[in-house]
C-alpha cells in the first residue's frame, strides 16, 4: 500500500518561504510522477505543481510560477514544494499526490494521496 505523508506546513507572515515535503512509502517510488494540489477553505482543490518521475521535466500552475518550486529527492523517496514570497492567497491545505505514467495536472489522475498539511499565510 503506498503512503504519502506531507510535512512542513504552518504559519507564516506575508513575503515570507516555506518548504514542504512529502515522503513516499509502500512502492516503487521512481515509478510515480508527483504533483502538489492545494484547497483554500471554501474553494475547490486545484493544481500547484508536478514533475516527472525523474525530476527533468516540471509544471506549474500559474497562480504559483515564479515563485514556487518543486523538486524530487529519488534516494529518499520524497518530493518538496519550496514556497516563496507567500501571500494570504496561499493559504490553503496543502496536499501531495502520485501516479504511474506522466504527470498531469487533473486530479483525477492521481491515485495516491497524503492527508495534507496546512498552510497560513498572515498578512
Amino acid at each position: 500500500q503506498v503512503q504519502l505523508v506531507e510535512s512542513g506546513g504552518g504559519l507564516v507572515q506575508a513575503g515570507g518561504s516555506l518548504r514542504l515535503s512529502c515522503a513516499v512509502s509502500g512502492g516503487t517510488f521512481t515509478s510515480y510522477a508527483m504533483a502538489w494540489f492545494r484547497q483554500a477553505p471554501g474553494k475547490e482543490r486545484e493544481f500547484t505543481a508536478a514533475i516527472s518521475w525523474r525530476g527533468t521535466n516540471t509544471y506549474y500552475g500559474d497562480s504559483v510560477k515564479g515563485r514556487f518550486t518543486i523538486s524530487r529527492d529519488n534516494a529518499k523517496n520524497t518530493v518538496y514544494l519550496q514556497m516563496n514570497s507567500l501571500n494570504p492567497e496561499a493559504t490553503a491545505v496543502y496536499y501531495c499526490a502520485g501516479r504511474e505514467g506522466p504527470y498531469s495536472d487533473s486530479i483525477s489522475r492521481y491515485a495516491f494521496w497524503g492527508q495534507g498539511t496546512p498552510v497560513t499565510v498572515s498578512s
